[in-house]
């Protein structure tokens, strides 16, 4: 037992080893500071009534999630973060499955399509949400101007200034900055695909939408759920539309999760409650992750 337990201080604390922790530890205080202590700082807070300098002042157990699961607006605001996340994704997905098939046929200009559609994803999202504020202007913006100019709607509503229409505002723009990720990814997917067996279908009489099934979807399932598990995590949490274009708004029509986090903790220094917020996303989030993961690792082993 001793000849053991010497052994293994051996292989875990030699010079090599000790060389090799010395290079990680920056790293590792990083993820403590930076990242594990503010999780678990926002675990405790969402057990203690806070003021409006977020210091902890009693504590109270889970009766802050008993207050928010009983508060009408938390579950309109998760109610429309699953119909935003669902749709936009969805959206996403599909859109970005037909232009990866567009862009993986040949012929001239395919290359120049493929940078153009690089932009909306390459481009910083504030960026590109601060473009299509503009676009959405009433007044000045390109969307009302085409309509007016083309007679197609001579009276254009105010996009941004009514509930649906800025929901469907906000969801657009996020469904035109994530559309690339989805075409690049199922697009490389589809060109590491033999070609050779597309030959064989084709000699064995298959069609197109024969082979697609049959050979391309199959061979694009891994790429298809780690995708789709990344653009739901991102859609999920993107707060970076909605509050440029909205901040929440008109009447909170566009609020979820993730910008009433920030409305609760830095519009109504109500900071107990965005970490209540914060710890459902938190949960919903890492359930939503491990079925994703269990269901990959068991098709992998399968």
């Amino acid at each position: 037992m001793a000849d053991e337990a010497l052994s293994f201080r051996k292989r875990f604390w030699n010079a090599e080893a000790r060389l090799a922790y010395a290079l990680i530890a920056p790293t590792i205080l990083f993820l403590i500071f930076f990242m594990f202590y503010p999780i678990i700082y926002v675990f405790v807070m969402s057990l203690f009534r806070t003021n409006q300098l977020s210091d902890l002042t009693k504590f109270i157990g889970l009766r802050n999630y008993l207050d928010r699961f009983t508060d009408r607006e938390f579950w309109v605001a998760a109610v429309r973060s699953v119909i935003w996340t669902a749709s936009g994704v969805g959206v996403k997905f599909l859109a970005g499955m037909i232009i990866a098939v567009l862009l993986n046929v040949r012929y001239r200009g395919r290359k120049a399509l493929r940078l153009l559609f690089i932009i909306p994803w390459a481009s910083s999202v504030p960026i590109s949400t601060l473009l299509w504020q503009w676009v959405y202007h009433p007044e000045f913006g390109l969307l009302n101007h085409t309509l007016k100019i083309s007679g197609l709607w001579t009276n254009p509503p105010i996009w941004l200034g009514y509930p649906l229409s800025a929901f469907i505002a906000c969801l657009w723009v996020d469904i035109w900055i994530g559309i690339p990720f989805f075409a690049l990814v199922f697009l490389a997917g589809m060109q590491a695909i033999p070609q050779e067996l597309y030959e064989s279908a084709y000699m064995d009489g298959a069609g197109g939408w024969r082979s697609y099934f049959s050979i391309t979807l199959p061979g694009l399932r891994e790429l298809i759920l780690i995708s789709t598990l990344l653009s739901a995590i991102w859609t999920f949490n993107d707060f970076n539309v909605i509050f440029i274009l909205t901040r929440a708004g008109p009447a909170l029509s566009t609020n979820i999760l993730i910008t009433s986090v920030y409305m609760n903790a830095f519009v109504d220094l109500r900071f107990d409650w965005a970490a209540v917020q914060a710890v459902v996303t938190f949960f919903v989030l890492t359930i939503v992750s491990v079925i994703y993961a269990r269901f990959y690792f068991r098709r992998e082993r399968d």
